[in-house]
Order: structure tokens, then C-alpha cells, then sequence
């Protein structure tokens, strides 16, 4: 399974319920960012499922020819600022990011929390300027927990997995770039009905109430 790295707490719960379910099978997980997942994919990567954060990759996925059938929506997640707990900066607002002295890290333009960190920017008319660009919103969570930066855009998701680690501070601008995130099986796949039974356990019931928990929204 190549899953975006926002999905990781949430998918490994449902691998092990799917394990449960399925007795003797082994699911294994390759979390990265998206687009990097789907660089591997074309290069010749074998997996059975891709689940991607967002639509556009999925669609470069199909055009590809790597899909077997229709990729199918299963969740939304929508960006939050990360600060260190307790908000010591006093950011407010997405105007605070660009503010002297503030350090701000956020996800590369191609990967699914980056292409929305810069629709929220252009929403909120701000410009900022990151001290690192990195290829998945757990690298950036990662950033702001170790201290390495003061505030980070990611998904609401990864503030609820942190584990109080980090705080969130909400911004309005985040409702202009929600992501959906879409799984499909691989053409490539040489388990098929395992590909589709998972995908079936992510969009039904008992895979939904798990996303939910995460904090990720309906598709």
C-alpha cells in the first residue's frame, strides 16, 4: 500500500483491522508524500493501492496508465498552523507567518499540503517565506517539534497525532483549500481482490470511523 503521510496513524489501524479480518494476510505500508509516491509508481515501484491526499496527483496517476478502474474518494483534510504548545510566538493569524523573527516551514508546491498551504496564502493576500521546503507534512510537523521552526501548515490530522507535542492554531483562510483524498487499486497489482477488499474496508464503515477519529472529514 503507498499511502500520502498524512495517513499513516489512521491507515496502520486499519491494516491491523484488515489483518484481523483477513487471517494470514500482511499488509505493508510505504508513507511518503504524495507526489514522491507517485514519482516511485511510475518508475516501477510495485504496490497494489495507491491512496494519494489529493485529486491532482491521483489524476497524473491515471493518466499514467498505473490504475486498474476508477479512483474513489474516501476522506477530507483541511490545513491548521502547528506551533509549539502554549503558542509562545502569539501567532493568530496566517499574516503572523511573515512577521520578523517568526520561522515558518511548509510542504513543497508539488506535495498535496503544499499546493494547499499556497492556495490559504493567496486567500489570506500573504506572502511567506520558509526556511525549509520539505516533501511531506510530517517532515514539517517533525520541523516544529523539534523546535527547528517556530510555526508549520499542516493538516488538522497531524496536530491531533502529535500527541500535545504541538498546537494548532485554526486560520479561516484553510477552508479555500481543502484536500480530498482519493485511493484506487494498481494495474500492476498481482492481488487484485486484496486491493479491492482494502479499498472497501477504507470507504466502509468501519475505515470511516477510523478517519473520523483521526480528525479527517467525509469525502
Amino acid at each position: 500500500m503507498f499511502a500520502a503521510a498524512s495517513l499513516k496513524t489512521a491507515f496502520t489501524e486499519i491494516g491491523e483491522r484488515f489483518e484481523a479480518d483477513h487471517p494470514g494476510v500482511d499488509v505493508e505500508f510505504s508513507f511518503a508524500g504524495s507526489s514522491d509516491l507517485l514519482t516511485q509508481l511510475t518508475q516501477g515501484a510495485p504496490a497494489d493501492v495507491f491512496a494519494a491526499a489529493d485529486t491532482r496527483n491521483m489524476d497524473r496517476a491515471a493518466a499514467a496508465g498505473l490504475l486498474e478502474g476508477a479512483a474513489v474518494p474516501f476522506a477530507t483534510n483541511r490545513l491548521t498552523v502547528a506551533v509549539a504548545p502554549g503558542n509562545p510566538k502569539g501567532i493568530g493569524s496566517l499574516a503572523d507567518l511573515a512577521r520578523p523573527g517568526v520561522t515558518v516551514v511548509l510542504c513543497a508546491a508539488q506535495v498535496p499540503c503544499g499546493a494547499a498551504s499556497r492556495a490559504a496564502e493567496r486567500a489570506a493576500g500573504v506572502e511567506l517565506r520558509p526556511v525549509s521546503e520539505e516533501t511531506s507534512v510530517t517532515d514539517v510537523l517533525n520541523k516544529v517539534i523539534s523546535g527547528q521552526a517556530d510555526a508549520g501548515m499542516v493538516y488538522v490530522t497531524d496536530v491531533l497525532g502529535g500527541d500535545g507535542r504541538v498546537s494548532a492554531v485554526d486560520v479561516p483562510e484553510a477552508a479555500s483549500a481543502v484536500n480530498t483524498y482519493p485511493i484506487a487499486a494498481l494495474e500492476q497489482s498481482e492481488k487484485p481482490s486484496l486491493a479491492e477488499a482494502f479499498i472497501k474496508t477504507v470507504t466502509g464503515a468501519a475505515g470511516q470511523d477510523v478517519l473520523r477519529a483521526a480528525g479527517f472529514g467525509p469525502p
